[in-house]
């Protein structure tokens, strides 16, 4: 039913996880996808692969979307290249352990740096063109820990709750031009960020034994409503805050 043919998206983080779970639904939905990566070329490669034996075209570029001049030469590309972005996926983002009063500054702006500072980044130079067009979708990830805070994640939670009030705002703003903003909350996901916590059996027990849908969701559960918020399924839909955690965090 999701039919995004002759479509671009641009989808941070997308050589693994979620954002490699979302470039190949959006490729799947008939969308020519652009993904960034910073370290890991041959993971951006392999999903290049994928999409492309799909018969789409895909664009990956080195990016930190940290450093705004990385992010400015990777929206020129795109746009030099096919000349619109139809749909943009704030994914990119880092979970680290951090206690207050033991936790480094360093490691505060870290998070602050990639988790919320890159969206801001990758908005500021992809809106202008989404305006020009007078359409486009823009569907931030963010967490259940934005809205239930996060015991010793402190300035992760903190992150990802200021992407929550930015998508509200940014939904009203950028209204009248055709573009929506949305946002989907994941809860636990079975990806590299949360590799290390379920190495420990009993712990990843405890997790799903916290979820009602009893199970840690996977990144395609995740995938799935991103794409449903850019397609036009959901064209009456923005300022949404999605929780997708298995029913175990019930607010928005």
């Amino acid at each position: 039913m999701i039919n995004l043919t002759g479509k671009t998206v641009l989808i941070t983080g997308g050589s693994r996880g979620i954002g490699k779970a979302a470039a190949i639904l959006f490729a799947e939905a008939g969308c020519d996808v652009a993904l960034n990566y910073v370290v890991r070329k041959e993971s951006a490669e392999e999903v290049k692969t994928q999409i492309e034996k799909m018969g789409k075209k895909c664009l990956i570029c080195k990016c930190d979307v940290s450093n705004e001049k990385e992010v400015e030469s990777m929206v020129k590309a795109i746009l030099e290249t096919w000349g619109k972005i139809d749909c943009l996926v704030n994914n990119a983002g880092i979970w680290t352990f951090g206690e207050m009063g033991k936790m480094g500054y360093d490691v505060w702006s870290e998070t602050m740096r990639i988790n919320l500072d890159g969206v801001f980044f990758v908005c500021s130079l992809v809106v202008p063109a989404m305006k020009k067009q007078r359409s486009g979708n823009i569907v931030n990830v963010s967490s259940t820990a934005a809205v239930r805070g996060e015991s010793l994640h402190s300035h992760y939670a903190a992150s990802k709750g200021a992407i929550n009030s930015l998508t509200k705002s940014l939904a009203v703003e950028l209204a009248p031009y055709g573009i929506r903003v949305n946002c989907v909350t994941p809860g636990w996901t079975d990806t590299d960020m949360c590799f290390e916590v379920f190495q420990d059996a009993g712990y990843r027990h405890k997790v799903e034994n916290s979820i009602p849908l009893g199970r840690v969701a996977t990144s395609f559960d995740i995938a799935g409503p991103i794409l449903f918020l850019a397609s036009d399924l959901a064209q009456h839909i923005t300022g949404e805050i999605l929780n997708v955690n298995g029913g175990s965090v019930l607010c928005g």
